[in-house]
């Protein structure tokens, strides 16, 4: 009996909603504060989100080329299979499912869990049993299961709903992303018109700077630098559609189109929403707000806009959880695929058609990740693995375009070679800030260990892993 196949069951619609739903999560509604601190001008800030948005753009259009020459189940794993082999595959593939994605489904579905509690008493034990069990990891320290544990259980929940769903139709899964990306846009969209329509504020705060701005040269790169890495994140999501590229319909043209207007609308969004929030905050009240969204709805609504900015919250981690979940555990699924994993991480359910031991993989690593409450520092560590990699994925399209110079490309990358050579300029200089900033934190006695340096090091740790399934491998040929 041939094996089970994925099969071809996302549209347009659902393409453009896995990129939307995975880049828009609570980001949004913390983070222009942080970067207004750092750059200390609205001009400059909207500079920051459009150069970000360009940039991840272009990667998004790097992906749309590859995706489209490769529509496999596996995204960036399949891709740089072809690119560099096999090694170098597992490496990504691996860190991919030890943390990079299942620490961040973890993240998102804790905010979502902390902005329900505006409206559900969660419960939690003493803070003598939360502190009676612990556990030690080497290099991460003391973590404790029971802490806050109402919390972690509707953050479980909601990642066991989510891959219940996606593991029992990827059609339901896809739905499911639609609905929740369309949702999240409207409300978002509401709120916009709800700031600006509202006549408390003043146009005058775009172009108003920041009283205690450095001004100079070497402050305001920095200051710039450090904003255009917290947009990065909040952008970052984009590659989640090539994971899924084999299960999508005419992937020739619903790959680069789910790319292109999912990334545009998110960086249409992100600049309305900080234009919204600078109209009611000047930007001297703006950058001292730790929950930016609330303190902006305040001004308009008063002590009324903080449930709103819960229910916000919690719709928009609510698709970004379900908008990792539904791509993510394709990647576990390829390297199993090829016998590069444990074969059964890549079976397809006989009845659902869905890469079923994958997401439950997936699932309850996830859920081990919420009860340690350590997956915020270990994603933090990783974005600078991911950005690594996202440079190693645009080197390879011209690998892939001497390797394969005949192969059908229904989609080619606008303003090739430059947009790639820029995308690859920027990953790189991202990489030396990075770790050039962990390096001199951890030398100033700010952290007690180099996050990048340690990221790397996690990924290094699949190596034993990747010769055990060699061996494992050739063997059984032999």
């Amino acid at each position: 009996m041939p094996a089970q196949k994925l099969q071809r069951q996302l549209g347009l619609w659902a393409s453009i909603s896995i990129v939307v739903g995975s880049i828009i999560g609570s980001g949004i509604f913390m983070k222009p504060a942080t970067m207004a601190g750092q750059v200390g001008s609205p001009l400059i800030l909207l500079m920051v989100w459009v150069i970000a948005g360009v940039v991840s753009l272009f990667g998004g259009m790097i992906n749309a080329e590859v995706g489209t020459l490769l529509p496999k189940t596996g995204g960036q794993y399949v891709f740089f299979r072809h690119m560099y082999g096999d090694f170098f595959a597992f490496l990504y593939g691996w860190a991919s499912l030890s943390v990079i994605n299942t620490a961040s489904v973890a993240s998102i579905s804790f905010v979502f869990a902390q902005y329900a509690g505006y409206f559900l008493d969660l419960p939690r034990f003493s803070p003598e049993l939360e502190k009676s069990v612990s556990l030690a990891i080497p290099f991460i320290g003391k973590i404790f299961p029971l802490d806050n544990i109402g919390v972690k259980s509707l953050a479980a929940l909601l990642i066991v709903i989510f891959t219940w769903i996606n593991y029992y139709s990827v059609k339901a899964g896809g739905a499911v992303q639609v609905f929740f990306s369309v949702l999240k846009l409207g409300v978002l969209i509401m709120v916009v018109l709800l700031i600006f329509f509202s006549g408390k504020g003043s146009f005058q705060n775009f172009f108003t700077v920041s009283s205690d701005r450095d001004e100079s040269f070497w402050g305001m790169v920095s200051g710039f630098i450090a904003a255009c890495s917290g947009a990065l994140m909040a952008y970052d999501g984009w590659n989640n559609l090539g994971f899924v590229a084999g299960e999508i319909k005419n992937p020739g043209k619903n790959i680069p189109r789910g790319l292109i207007i999912g990334l545009g609308t998110c960086l249409l969004m992100y600049v309305l929403i900080t234009q919204a929030y600078l109209y009611v905050l000047p930007i001297d009240e703006m950058k001292k707000s730790s929950l930016v969204a609330s303190d902006a709805l305040r001004v308009v609504m008063g002590v009324g806009g903080g449930g709103l900015v819960a229910l916000l919250v919690m719709i928009s981690t609510a698709g970004a959880t379900n908008g990792n979940i539904l791509p993510c555990a394709r990647i576990t699924f390829a390297m199993a695929e090829q016998n590069k994993f444990f074969p059964w991480a890549g079976k397809v359910h006989p009845r659902f058609r869905t890469p079923g031991n994958a997401l439950l993989l997936q699932g309850i690593w996830a859920c081990l990740f919420v009860l340690s409450g350590s997956f915020d520092m270990l994603t933090d560590m990783f974005v600078f693995v991911s950005w690594l990699f996202y440079g190693f994925g645009a080197y390879g399209i011209f690998l892939l375009r001497k390797k394969m110079p005949e192969a059908e490309r229904p989609y080619k990358v606008w303003g090739y070679p430059v947009v790639p050579i820029i995308f690859i300029l920027f990953a790189a200089f991202y990489f030396v800030v990075t770790l050039h900033t962990d390096i001199t934190n951890y030398i100033a006695g700010k952290t007690v260990f180099i996050n990048s340096v340690f990221g790397l090091l996690v990924t290094i740790m699949g190596i034993p892993l990747y010769w055990y399934f060699n061996r494992k491998n050739n063997s059984g040929r032999g």
